[in-house]
């Protein structure tokens, strides 16, 4: 391989991209739009449900209990309805996400120390929301029970029984549970997928549109020349752009980056050699660049979307579409992302991931130049 005539089929190419308005705006905007819309929009931090209430006996105790779900950060008391009827009409309309039912015997049941049941009506037209509504509501009960419980044995005069178990819970690499700080390192996955391969994707189905393919052809390049002098501008410009990722998830989104950025580097650049090989591949067997951007996005985007654990977890996933997460290149990125931004370790945790990445580059770029011929036909 000549290494001059590599770097002018590279320049030839950052000559390309310099004048294509378009290239120039999928590099420099779309890093920060894909960020700002997934990073705020793929939020699984649900807060402030909005919740009705009926209290049927008014006492102290039952306005005590809907204070706790009034000062919790996850609930928001609306408003207390009189009967059944409003709070039918509250859910039908959708309005309400809880409705909370404080029976009649409510405090005479608590002084007796006699079992109370609430009765929580969900809306399960969001089952995820549900199921959250469910749990935090299940806390806030938990919560108040402890608290009339303590009381009624001090009030008793009852021994006092210290418990035998007790937990004590810490969390780690995501302190607060903040949704955001998993989703958003994940987002630089997004976006490199999408750039990377819509941007290589027009490289060889751009000179035969164009009619210059033939002045290529005609050169003593050869083909392997060609494809790396290509994909080197694109290649520089997916790190700028995961450079750009690193910082909006840093510095904008307060995303916690402990790890190195040796470590982020090689494994984005492993990952950027698969999406600029994908690209190019489909960019030879297409030969038409409204239909190789169209494939490369499908390609790239819905995988890397779907199937590599950034918007669901691969575990929850049925049986059979597990085992096609593994051929999904952008699955070992983003745990090598969420490692290096959350937990801080290096390559040596992260050998797994990286050599599957690296494996995987050099099979596409044989995929590439295997499917490129330096021929008409």
């Amino acid at each position: 391989m000549n290494f001059r005539r590599t770097l002018a089929v590279a320049r030839k190419e950052v000559l390309q991209v310099v004048r294509d308005s378009r290239s120039l705006l999928i590099v420099l905007v779309m890093p920060f739009m894909l960020m700002t819309l997934l990073g705020y929009g793929v939020n699984l931090d649900t807060k402030h449900l909005r919740v009705y209430a009926l209290d049927r006996e008014g006492s102290p105790a039952s306005q005590n209990l809907l204070k706790r779900f009034q000062s919790s950060e996850y609930f928001t008391l609306v408003a207390m309805v009189n009967d059944y009827r409003a709070l039918d009409a509250v859910l039908d309309n959708g309005r309400c996400q809880l409705a909370i039912v404080i029976p009649h015997d409510f405090s005479a049941r608590l002084h007796d120390g006699r079992p109370v049941t609430v009765q929580a009506l969900v809306d399960g037209s969001d089952s995820n929301t549900a199921q959250l509504a469910i749990g935090y509501a299940q806390g806030v009960l938990a919560g108040y029970g402890a608290g009339v419980q303590a009381a009624f044995f001090r009030g008793s005069r009852a021994p006092t029984v210290n418990p035998s178990v007790s937990i004590e819970t810490r969390t780690w690499f995501n302190e607060d549970l903040e949704s955001k700080n998993f989703i958003v390192p994940g987002v630089a996955a997004i976006v490199m997928a999408v750039i990377g391969t819509l941007l290589t994707s027009l490289t060889i189905a751009r000179e035969w549109e164009r009619g210059t393919m033939e002045q290529l052809i005609s050169t003593p390049l050869t083909a392997l020349e060609i494809i790396i002098g290509k994909l080197i501008p694109y290649f520089m410009l997916g790190m700028f752009d995961t450079a750009i990722c690193v910082a909006v998830a840093v510095w904008w989104f307060d995303v916690p980056f402990r790890g190195s950025i040796v470590t982020l580097a090689v494994g984005s650049g492993l990952f950027m050699t698969v999406i600029l090989g994908l690209g190019f591949w489909i960019s030879v067997i297409t030969r038409d660049q409204l239909a190789a951007s169209q494939i490369g996005l499908v390609a790239a985007f819905l995988p890397s979307m779907l199937l590599s654990g950034f918007t669901f977890p691969i575990d929850q996933m049925a049986v059979g579409i597990r085992p096609i997460t593994y051929i999904v290149a952008a699955r070992y990125y983003i745990i090598i992302l969420k490692t290096v931004f959350l937990r801080g370790n290096g390559l040596r945790i992260l050998a797994v991931p990286a050599l599957a990445l690296g494996l995987y580059a050099v099979l596409i770029v044989m995929l590439a130049k295997r499917s490129f011929h330096k021929t008409l036909a």
